[in-house]
């Protein structure tokens, strides 16, 4: 979930290296803290009732008090990426900060008509094929740079559109990729380099749902 208001809380993203900042700032406001360790996040609660759930980044674990959480949330990890949009995707690999393998493409794939009648389903199986064509080129790309490497990879981040990124995992030769797929979903847009640099950098952030006191 993206920063700012959501179910229960709203959430924020600090990059690990600003983490300890934050919580001496999140203490300096709400008072003394006491920390409980969850299967999947750490749970910060202060004097006064307010709340930080604290999310690591995929493939890191959640540690059991602050400055193990700090610690392993601070270890550089490698991580696959895999975006996709319809007609667009990028797959990449980092190490740490760094997009060490990368590729970007995209394909042709006709927008919605208004058209009724035959003409319209003549449009739409052209559209399907076009689409499956581009989760095909995806899933070419995923398989080549992703399967070689799925086993020495912590996490791998999906992003984008969800129905596209299914249609490109709907390819059996991805079922190792999609075992090792993250909860977390990044909200990108249309699948380009820069974009997926971006991606390294969100799929790194520590997520925080922040919670005010009743």
């Amino acid at each position: 979930m993206p920063s700012g208001a959501g179910s229960g809380g709203r959430w924020v993203e600090v990059d690990p290296s600003r983490l300890e900042r934050w919580l001496a700032g999140f203490a300096e406001r709400h008072g003394s803290i006491a920390v409980n360790a969850g299967d999947s996040q750490l749970t910060v609660a202060a004097y006064d009732g307010s709340v930080a759930e604290l999310h690591p980044p995929p493939g890191a674990p959640a540690g059991q008090d602050i400055a193990s959480f700090v610690a392993l949330i601070s270890l550089p990890r490698r991580i696959g990426v895999l975006l996709a949009r319809l007609g667009g995707f990028a797959v990449g690999i980092a190490d740490g900060d760094e997009l060490t393998a990368s590729k970007v493409d995209s394909r042709y794939v006709q927008g919605r008509t208004a058209a009724g009648g035959w003409s319209q389903r003549r449009f739409a199986r052209r559209r399907e094929n076009q689409a499956k064509a581009a989760a095909g080129a995806a899933a070419d790309v995923a398989a080549e740079l992703l399967l070689p490497e799925v086993d020495h990879l912590s996490s791998i981040v999906a992003g984008g559109d969800r129905r596209a990124v299914a249609a490109v995992l709907a390819d059996r030769r991805l079922g190792p990729v999609a075992a090792k797929l993250s909860e977390r979903f990044l909200d990108v847009p249309e699948p380009r380099l820069v974009v997926l640099r971006d991606a390294v950098r969100q799929a790194r952030v520590v997520r925080i749902r922040l919670t005010d006191p009743e």
